[in-house]
């Protein structure tokens, strides 16, 4: 038999030297000049762990093929379809035929040119590398399959092939078995993404889930019933991937062509075939992320592999609880820093470039796209984290749904509310889709959804974080702030943005507390019993626990919704004269009566407030930290309005540090009777945050809280 073959790289080069070996002429045709001389005038060598041996051989040049041919392979990679098929345009005989020895799904590309009725198409799974002109390594003997095209017989031309080939086998599902490799493949084409080999990828705990979730994803979409190979069986994923990777470590190619093309051979991927093949979002997060590697904006490491299993666990997990407002394909960040590695998601009230500021509101989510990062989202970049989605919000940080926007619901009882506003950014977090999250905080929405969803939820002094590029509710009382799965993530991240370094203390801890709320009438029983089970492990450790005097805080508290209304009425007052309607009912309620708030009542609660400010810090006199519930109750079914006595007793606990602007931090340390999350509040004196997070730290480890799956998992 005599074959021509296109493309005498890793796949097309072992299988012509393997026939030219059993005696079939074989004429190679390929692009590289260096590869066609050393063919010419060496011969053509296959390597490796297999079998080692060299056949004399005729190489051409495209320019150089025949003016006719009869029987023609294609082993080129599958972005160079198009430009391969042509050279067989008008070359053809017309009882010849052409075969793919081809990765991914070409067959419609070539079938335009020479006709689907003159095709065969393979499927190939033997691992192959090009390490030198005219020199190939064979990494393993697998799976080699070829089919017609049209009508899925075993007719004679495809016998007579299969038998000349290496390895091969006739099938009458052909298409079953290359659409159980794009699976295979675009599993091995996210772990391409990292440095690691194909075997740990797929090994690797980690990584599982995202391997499942992007094998099934292809698997959807197959027109044909996918087909087993190599331990691949589409009817067993789970147990599959173990015995891939033990078909893997036996293999001496180690890693895909797609890593040696991104990072070995440093050239374009056939990733654009991957995404115009298959749909899904998954493999578009997998193709952003190689096109971002090719663009050298990034390299193969497992930080990438990182953030596509962040992206898989946010899908799966996030999105049930209403948690996502979008995903971020790719993020520009840069390549090292402190936070390199972190993956770390935006409330989406804060401007990241090119996506709206949707604000809960279904208006602004169709809204033009910000054409600047908000400085803290820009120094998350420049820190080296991955900015990796948005997540919703109550409508613009006022403690209210929108009734076209879904409310973020809570982790351990989805019939429950992940709290507000920052709920979204919460319920990510506590979910174990991300470890850390941004949050605002204008009276406790970093610090209650914190409370509901058993996670670190830290409001820094006033601007330690710049508020700028941040849609403003009041903006004297507006924090930024995080969302964390613990303290060492949440110190990790506030010093890398604020330059700033916690020292984590031993000494014996003073804390104070204020009795008295742990008896008000607002308080559940369960809240009040954990918070005065926290204080006593505190004590038992060594600690001394102060009574505070807080007559301040009534008093101080006062001025909260005189400013909080004047200044929400400085934003949004022209929007809801002009419009109401693009409000929902609960926010417009609440901002049309902040149009009854005078300008002297402003100004004299201001007044008042910075009149009470030295006594409120007299509070932290002899002590290293006030201890107070987060809030009276776990978890509701929605998140009360502000203007409701429910919403007022919701945030009378965290209000007060908005108006004096101290850094306070919510814990969580305990479960009520129905399995709700409770936390417990701390806080420092204006300034003093690293001595807040050190003082926490301490404090999170005393409480050493048990830590239960969510109830999505």
């Amino acid at each position: 038999m005599h074959l021509t073959i296109i493309g005498a790289g890793a796949i097309g080069g072992t299988i012509g030297a393997h026939l030219i070996r059993s005696g079939h002429e074989v004429l190679f045709c390929d692009v590289d000049p260096a590869h066609v001389d050393a063919i010419n005038q060496h011969g053509i060598t296959i390597e490796g762990p297999v079998e080692n041996f060299t056949v004399s051989a005729v190489a051409v040049l495209p320019k150089d093929l025949p003016a006719k041919l009869d029987r023609v392979a294609i082993a080129v990679k599958s972005h160079h379809t198009k430009d391969a098929v042509e050279l067989l345009r008008n070359r053809m005989n017309p009882d010849g035929y052409l075969v793919s020895f081809q990765n991914g799904l070409t067959a419609d590309i070539l079938a335009e040119v020479v006709g689907a009725e003159n095709m065969m198409v393979s499927f190939v799974n033997f691992g192959a590398d090009v390490i030198a002109p005219g020199r190939i390594m064979q990494g393993n003997i697998a799976t080699f399959r070829v089919g017609e095209l049209v009508g899925g017989q075993i007719t004679p031309r495809l016998t007579e092939l299969v038998d000349a080939l290496p390895y091969a086998e006739a099938t009458t599902n052909i298409l079953g078995y290359l659409w159980g490799k794009e699976a295979y493949g675009a599993m091995l084409y996210a772990g391409a993404t990292s440095d690691l080999s194909i075997a740990d990828s797929l090994e690797a705990p980690q990584y599982r889930p995202l391997m499942l979730a992007i094998a099934k994803e292809v698997l959807a979409q197959s027109p044909v019933r996918p087909e087993s190979f190599d331990g691949f069986d589409p009817n067993d994923l789970e147990p599959s991937l173990d015995r891939l990777v033990t078909f893997n470590r036996k293999s001496a190619k180690t890693h895909s062509g797609i890593y040696r093309d991104l990072m070995i051979r440093k050239r374009k991927t056939e990733v654009d075939d991957l995404l115009r093949d298959l749909k899904g979002p998954l493999t578009n997060y997998v193709g952003a992320i190689i096109h971002s590697i090719e663009a050298g904006e990034r390299t193969c490491e497992v930080a990438n592999l990182d953030l596509l299993a962040t992206y898989e666990r946010s899908l799966r997990l996030g999105t049930p609880l209403n948690a996502l407002v979008s995903l971020l394909p790719a993020p520009l960040r840069a390549p090292q820093g402190p936070l390199h590695g972190i993956q770390i998601a935006v409330k989406d009230i804060i401007d990241i470039a090119g996506q709206p500021r949707g604000n809960g509101n279904p208006d602004s989510m169709k809204s033009a796209p910000a054409s600047a990062d908000a400085p803290v989202v820009a120094t998350l970049r420049e820190l080296g984290a991955d900015v990796f989605a948005t997540t919703s919000l109550l409508e613009y940080a006022a403690g209210a749904t929108h009734p076209g926007v879904a409310e973020a619901m809570n982790p351990f009882d989805p019939t429950k509310t992940a709290g507000g506003s920052s709920g979204g950014s919460a319920a990510l977090v506590g979910v174990h889709a991300c470890d850390v999250a941004l949050g605002t905080d204008t009276g406790g929405s970093i610090r209650l959804p914190a409370h509901y969803c058993a996670v670190v939820g830290f409001k820094p002094s006033f601007g330690a974080i710049p508020l700028e590029g941040v849609t403003p509710l009041s903006p004297s009382l507006d924090h930024v702030g995080l969302l964390a799965k613990d303290m060492a993530t949440t110190i990790k991240v506030f010093d890398a943005l604020t330059s700033s370094t916690t020292k984590i203390s031993e000494r014996k801890l003073r804390v104070g507390v204020i009795t008295s709320q742990l008896d008000s009438e607002y308080m559940e029983p369960d809240v009040s019993f954990t918070i005065r089970q926290t204080i006593s492990a505190l004590a038992a450790a060594g600690a001394s626990i102060v009574e505070v005097n807080g007559s301040v805080i009534p008093e101080l508290e006062a001025t909260f919704g005189d400013i909080l209304l004047w200044e929400a009425w400085q934003v949004h007052g022209e929007q809801v004269t002009a419009n109401p309607h693009h409000y929902g009912p609960e926010t417009l309620r609440l901002l049309q009566s902040a149009e009854g708030i005078s300008r002297p009542a402003y100004e004299a609660a201001m007044a008042k407030r910075a009149e009470l400010l030295p006594a409120a810090a007299q509070m932290y006199a002899g002590i290293d930290v006030l201890l107070t519930p987060t809030a009276p109750y776990v978890a509701p079914d929605t998140t009360p309005p502000v203007d409701t006595p429910e919403g007022q007793a919701e945030g009378m606990f965290t209000g007060l540090f908005n108006l004096t602007g101290d850094p306070a931090i919510s814990l969580p340390c305990g479960w009520d009777k129905n399995g709700l999350p409770i936390g417990v509040q701390l806080s420092t004196v204006m300034g003093s945050d690293n001595e807040l997070l050190s003082v926490a730290k301490q404090i999170e480890e005393i409480i050493n809280f048990e830590i239960r799956k969510p109830a999505i998992n």
